[in-house]
């Protein structure tokens, strides 16, 4: 079979095989990622879905195994990725059920760390990435799903370069706070990177990765986009939706009517509160019952009334905690029955079984009342599907605020799932709701959730992926192969050279720490300065917020033009010359303010200069920074009214210095006294506007990073700055 353009990775097939009486039988396989994948229109010719076909490697000759590869290649466009027994278990029951479930699910205390589990789930990312690699061409957009696969995205990345990746969780992504608790926490973090798009269901997950990308990573974000390697890594909210049709028409078929005709008669004169969820420690089963219980000693004029009827799906039946989790719950509904109950009424209809489609959509349609309240759920998807069926008759549904969901069902009767008295408030409320109300709602929530399905989920999702690789930083101004093939073109050309270079942030990434020797240019850095300025005709400027001491130690030796503190103090012709600018008269004022600050903000840092000062807060959680920055920029602002000392904001910094000392007065000298015809200038924060600024339009300007600029080009990274240099370099050789 040919190489395929479009993949889906999952941990498991659309297709699941087994064996039944000696032979291998293929069964489709249920479920939401499934339908949504199967009704999407791609403009690709077909799909390629990569996953484990469910059965275990052991138990299959090598001859089944080309059987299964041959058979769901053929008919159903799946590749499988066989697992062992061991893998299965350390991988899918280990690592990531027993470890990141719980810990994403905010059951810190549920969660195992075990260096076997982690193991296992390198080594099954890594036969992931193998097969991807074996199956994919080498531009292939790639769409992989959810918490098992995390490393996957970089994995792909380190083959497929060229590829376009994205990535969705169908969980929660925790709070920093939790998710630091992980051991592996960098290595999931730096998988996740690798992928170009990274979707989440709501905007507070989005957050979340973001906060521990930056605190973990040290990766800030603009506005969800961050910068990788040199790539652009975006991330959004796409709240996954459901085959709305499927659900809203199902009343309309014969099994189904059978069904809800049944459930009329069983429950005659009751009112149905119906619950139906996976049997899982997060879905919050026990304290539904708890609260249900509470509700019928609360309000004894609904017994015999009201039902409960309770479906638990079976999930990971073997694992302990799950069975433990099942035996508590049938414990709580025999008690609560044998409490409440009478020979005419079971206050609790349990189920432990998966029952049919035309049973579920039955049960939705006859319940008057759907009580969903999971601890945390990513999205929750029964709920959706209960506002669908209810298309002929009313209803109510009461939702957890810990859903994922209830940010697009804000008519539902929202409420905290560990607060019985809620629930049992919102039970009382549910049940005397007038039906007129009962439809407004649910017609408010029916039109949105029509509006956004399950297919319009993964469309919007891979519309965007497609995008991505086109919106790079601002699309109009990306230095593009063409635009660093005429720069060198000129730049070889020219007969008098200027390049103006920042230092941090464009020859060297940022440093936590203040020991300057942390922050000194790599040798490669230091070879193409070398190399530029040696060129016959060319002249580098290195100007920089450090202070002179620094310059002078890292770049003292060479035969290059430095401006130190913004071009307070510059180093022409071998000797270093100071600018005539009153500062020191400012400066105990500055610090009394600043030192007061620093007293109660852990992380802060105060750097003093001949003509400046600076208050780092890179180190300081971004939240304290926040709180403390903006009072802070408040007092010195009044403090520095009417005299002459600017407030600058720029990369984890704010600075303090004179007015009249900035990039854009040095570039103003170096250019008259150099008169070149042609200009190369380079920086990252807001210093170097004021050189971007003032250069004649014909100068070839960059701005490294995503923010709005002066400057004609971005250029992504300090990685792409000293390929670019090199370039140059080599450039004038050719």
């Amino acid at each position: 079979m040919a190489k395929q353009s479009f993949m889906i990775v999952s941990n498991r097939l659309p297709v699941c095989v087994s064996r039944q009486g000696g032979e291998l039988v293929f069964t489709p396989s249920a479920g939401g990622l499934a339908t949504a994948m199967a009704s999407l229109q791609h403009d690709k010719k077909q799909k390629l879905w990569i996953g484990w076909p469910g059965i275990s490697a052991d138990d299959l000759s090598p001859q089944e195994r080309k059987t299964i590869t041959r058979t769901l290649l053929r008919d159903h466009n799946c590749y499988p990725v066989f697992l062992t027994s061991a893998q299965i278990d350390a991988f899918y029951n280990g690592y990531a059920n027993d470890t990141l479930w719980p810990l994403f699910h905010y059951f810190q205390s549920y969660a195992q760390y075990d260096d076997a589990y982690w193991q296992a789930y390198q080594e099954v990312n890594a036969l992931f990435g193998q097969a991807v690699a074996d199956q994919a061409t080498p531009d292939a957009t790639v769409w992989v799903h959810d918490y098992h696969l995390m490393l996957l995205p970089q994995l792909i990345r380190d083959v497929l370069p060229a590829s376009t990746i994205g990535f969705f969780l169908h969980i929660p992504f925790p709070s920093y706070e939790i998710f630091r608790s992980l051991p592996n926490r960098q290595q999931l973090l730096q998988g996740l990177l690798g992928a170009d798009l990274i979707g989440f269901h709501i905007y507070d997950y989005a957050r979340h990765f973001l906060s521990s990308v930056l605190r973990i990573l040290g990766i800030d974000n603009e506005h969800g986009t961050l910068v990788k390697d040199g790539r652009i890594v975006r991330t959004d909210a796409f709240p996954i939706g459901i085959d709305y049709q499927k659900f809203a028409a199902a009343q309309g078929t014969q099994k189904t009517k059978a069904e809800y005709d049944t459930l009329v008669q069983r429950y005659r004169g009751q009112k149905v509160v119906l619950s139906v969820d996976r049997l899982d420690y997060s879905k919050g089963i026990t304290k539904r019952l708890e609260a249900y219980e509470q509700f019928l000693v609360c309000h004894p004029e609904h017994q015999k009334k009201v039902t409960l009827v309770m479906v638990a799906v079976p999930s990971r039946t073997e694992v302990e905690t799950y069975k433990e989790l099942r035996s508590n719950i049938e414990k709580m509904v025999s008690r609560i029955n044998g409490t409440f109950g009478t020979t005419s009424w079971t206050p609790i209809a349990y189920q432990f079984q998966n029952l049919p489609f035309q049973q579920i959509a039955a049960l939705y349609a006859r319940a008057d009342i759907a009580l969903v309240t999971p601890l945390r759920d990513g999205m929750n998807l029964v709920a959706k599907e209960f506002v669908a069926s209810k298309q002929q008759t009313p209803g109510v549904l009461i939702l957890s605020e810990m859903a994922g969901a209830i940010d697009e069902l804000p008519e539902a009767l929202s409420v905290n799932p560990n607060d019985s008295d809620a629930i049992c408030q919102a039970l009382e409320i549910a049940l005397a709701m007038p039906k007129k109300d009962q439809r407004a709602r649910l017609q408010a929530m029916q039109h949105r959730l029509s509006k956004y399905t399950v297919q319009r989920w993964a469309a919007d999702f891979l519309g965007q992926l497609e995008q991505a690789k086109d919106v790079q930083l601002h699309d109009d101004k990306l230095l593009t192969p063409q635009a660093e093939r005429a720069l060198e073109k000129t730049f070889k050309s020219a007969t008098s050279r200027l390049l103006l270079l920042d230092y941090d942030g464009t020859l060297r990434g940022f440093v936590s720490t203040p020991n300057p020797a942390q922050a000194a240019p790599s040798k490669t850095v230091l070879g193409i300065i070398k190399k530029l300025a040696d060129l016959p005709n060319t002249q580098v400027a290195i100007i920089s917020g450090r202070p002179r001491a620094a310059l002078q130690e890292w770049f003292g030796d060479l035969h290059v033009i430095l401006a130190a503190e913004h071009g307070a103090w510059t180093k022409l012709g071998g000797t270093w010359h100071q600018e005539q600018a009153a500062f020191s008269s400012h400066r105990p004022a500055i610090l009394a303010v600043l030192e007061r600050y620093a007293e109660r903000t852990p992380g802060a840092r105060i750097e003093q200069k001949d003509f400046a000062i600076v208050w780092h807060y890179r180190n300081v959680p971004p939240e304290l920074a926040y709180a403390r920055n903006a009072p802070l920029r408040y007092e010195i602002g009044r403090l520095l009214q009417n005299t002459g000392i600017g407030l600058y904001d720029g990369s984890k910094v704010i600075e303090m210095k004179p007015e009249s000392i900035h990039k854009g007065a040095m570039c103003e000298k170096l250019v008259a006294a150099y008169s070149p015809d042609c200009i190369v200038c380079i920086g990252d924060d807001y210093t170097d506007e004021d050189m971007f600024r003032t250069l004649p339009r014909t100068a070839h300007t960059m701005k490294v990073g995503l923010d709005d600029t002066a400057a004609r080009h971005q250029i992504a990274s300090v990685e792409n700055v000293v390929q670019l240099l090199e370039r140059l370099a080599s450039a004038h050789k050719g």
